[in-house]
């Protein structure tokens, strides 16, 4: 099953994807006049401030849903729909931004290996995803509530490479692209809309997990996940996650 996105409801309810993703622009300091390839553009929020500084920029996106919704937002920017492990681009940016992708991306090499290949030489992958412990306390807590519900090896229905540092730096260097920085650092992200985030959190991104469940048991099955991931993620009536983010600054050599 591929991941299926809702551009609606991730405009409407998950802006802190591109919020916390603002950071990041910080250390890309795009330049005027330089090109730059986004990618996972998702519905383009991030690309539409990177051009806002004079580059000019391609967002790629797997999603045609997201890539539509990119479009509509922001009509004189270029963006295509691309598997971002088959990218068409031959050393033509200074550099390749992505927030909050990699981690949906497989195999992690081919992708690492078509970033480099998209790169000028000398040119620069700033990115940030999830990195090894990302949302851990919703991953476990979703494996026992299918356990519960009679599903077997429920670790087939993770979706996500969260890889550790010293992984993702030697995946990158045998790509040729050398590691400049790569840290790790936890951040606690609170949800959008109250009680109902977390359930809206896994409508967006874990669909995965339900894939082997009749659709009669998936609210069974959200209600178990919200009862075993209470006790950590669960402030005051709102959700906050165990987000853990694996940020990278390379360069092709």
């Amino acid at each position: 099953m591929i991941q299926e996105w809702n551009a609606g409801l991730y405009e409407a309810k998950h802006s802190f994807v591109w919020q916390f993703g603002r950071d990041l622009l910080h250390v890309l300091a795009p330049q005027a006049g330089e090109r730059i390839l986004d990618v996972g553009c998702g519905t383009g929020r991030l690309t539409a401030e990177i051009a806002c500084g004079g580059a000019e920029v391609v967002g790629i996106d797997y999603s045609p849903t997201m890539i539509s919704q990119a479009r509509d937002n922001y009509p004189i920017l270029v963006f295509e729909n691309h598997d971002a492990c088959q990218m068409p681009y031959l050393g033509e940016f200074d550099a390749v931004f992505s927030n909050a992708a990699l981690h949906w991306i497989q195999p992690a090499e081919e992708a690492a290996a078509a970033m480099a290949r998209a790169l000028k030489s000398g040119g620069r992958l700033v990115a940030e995803l999830g990195g090894h412990g990302n949302v851990q306390v919703l991953v476990e807590s979703a494996y026992r509530a299918l356990r519960q519900l009679g599903i077997p090896e429920p670790e087939r229905y993770n979706p996500w490479y969260f890889p550790s540092v010293g992984e993702y730096a030697t995946l990158l260097e045998r790509q040729g692209l050398e590691g400049t920085l790569v840290a790790m650092f936890d951040r606690a992200t609170p949800l959008e809309g109250g009680t109902a985030g977390l359930k809206d959190w896994f409508t967006m991104f874990g669909t995965k997990f339900v894939e082997g469940l009749a659709p009669a048991s998936h609210a069974e099955f959200f209600r178990l996940v919200e009862g075993y991931a209470e006790g950590d993620l669960l402030r005051q009536g709102q959700w906050v996650v165990d987000y853990r983010r694996l940020r990278i600054v390379a360069r092709k050599k």
